[in-house]
């Protein structure tokens, strides 16, 4: 019998799915030095990202096997 598959934590930190299946992150960019950026730019970053297609099934398969 084959050994359960660990979970990479800090993938599980980053990520999360959705309730369709697509994989949901937080922007980078809002930590600090944040005078320079305009208010357009931050009020952006605070809304999640949606991660493409593409690299959904390496999330999945790799990172998170039983996410």
């Amino acid at each position: 019998m084959m050994p359960k598959m660990k979970t990479k934590k800090s993938a599980a930190k980053r990520y999360s799915f959705t309730g369709t299946g697509k994989v949901k992150y937080k922007k980078q960019n809002l930590r600090h030095i944040l005078t320079k950026k305009s208010s357009k730019r931050k009020r952006n970053l605070r809304h999640a990202g949606i991660l493409s297609t593409d690299n959904v099934q390496t999330i999945k398969k790799r990172l998170l096997p039983y996410g």
